[in-house]
């Protein structure tokens, strides 16, 4: 659905965007990460046709954005990160003045409002003043919005910028749902736990060049990170310290540290059978509490593939 092969974007001396290449497909989220002046606005503007590239090509659904801007408004829906929304009308006038800028039919118009505010928890909100609307909503809002006229794509950026705890969470869901609805979907946003629950890929973006791209799993691997259990034991914390030493002299375990009344350990990059663990610390004697598996964070590859470097 989103094709980017080699594009760049010069603003004067700057190079905003430097040769970046990526895809996305149906029903995909794309976590588009990068700290502030990286280049993840300017690729989506890119996509958006609201910028020509310099050089490279970008294709959306099979269109070319310097050749078919036209088509393409019609197959995306665009968030952009600061959401400009009229305040002296209702949720509904709001959703009809875009709807009717897309060409839809008063007759079908109804229908749709009604289905996007109920897809995005606005219903009891149609009648409200843009204006009263808590931040969340006004977000929600937004990407009721952009779908309106039913688009593939979806390219939003920074959606949850601003959220509470509880809307972050719901405005999760919903972008969730809309990749299990088949849309393809580019969502930027700096809280990185957020985008490494709900994303099938990633892009990490430092000075406009895309430092990664393809999965997660493979963002860990090219760290070096493995998977990671906590193992509580119901023995004195005395007996972590010795503990710890004793299971990092397996080849399996990449590193074993104690993490307050438990023990952190991570496995060696590939290993992926873990029963091993639980036999080895029967065999020391120890009674094992619990047996959490910890999946590596999105901040750690993050953390290790950017070099905190911006333009």
């Amino acid at each position: 659905m989103i094709e980017v092969k080699g594009v760049s974007k010069k603003f004067g001396k700057l190079v905003a965007v430097d040769d970046v290449s990526f895809a996305v497909g149906a029903g995909e989220v794309y976590g588009f990460i990068g700290p502030n002046g990286a280049g993840k606005s300017t690729t989506m503007k890119m996509l958006a046709c609201l910028l020509t590239p310099d050089s490279g090509t970008a294709f959306v659904d099979g269109l070319d954005v310097t050749k078919d801007g036209d088509q393409i408004r019609r197959v995306i829906g665009y968030m952009p990160d600061v959401l400009g929304v009229y305040d002296d009308l209702t949720v509904e006038e709001y959703l009809h003045f875009f709807a009717a800028a897309f060409g839809l039919s008063r007759k079908n118009r109804v229908g749709t409002i009604d289905g996007v505010l109920e897809l995005t928890d606005l219903t009891e909100k149609k009648k409200s003043m843009v204006d009263s609307l808590s931040r969340g909503m006004k977000q929600r809002l937004g990407v009721a919005r952009v779908l309106v006229h039913d688009p593939k794509v979806l390219l939003l950026d920074e959606p949850a910028s601003g959220l509470d705890p509880r809307a972050r969470i719901e405005m999760r869901e919903l972008l969730t749902e809309l990749a299990r609805m088949g849309k393809a979907l580019i969502v930027s946003s700096h809280i990185l736990s957020e985008l490494g629950q709900m994303s099938s890929s990633i892009g990490i973006i430092e000075r406009g060049k895309l430092l990664y791209t393809g999965s997660i799993g493979d963002a860990y691997a090219r760290m070096g990170v493995g998977d990671r259990v906590r193992v509580k034991i119901e023995e004195d914390d005395d007996r972590l310290g010795p503990l710890c030493a004793a299971v990092k002299g397996d080849k399996r375990i990449g590193s074993a540290e104690v993490a307050g009344d438990s023990l952190l350990i991570e496995f060696a990059p590939g290993q992926k059978s873990h029963h091993f663990l639980i036999e080895l610390l029967i065999a020391k004697g120890v009674r094992i509490a619990s047996f959490t598996p910890e999946t590596p964070r999105l901040e750690d590859a993050f953390m290790t593939l950017t070099k905190g470097q911006v333009q």
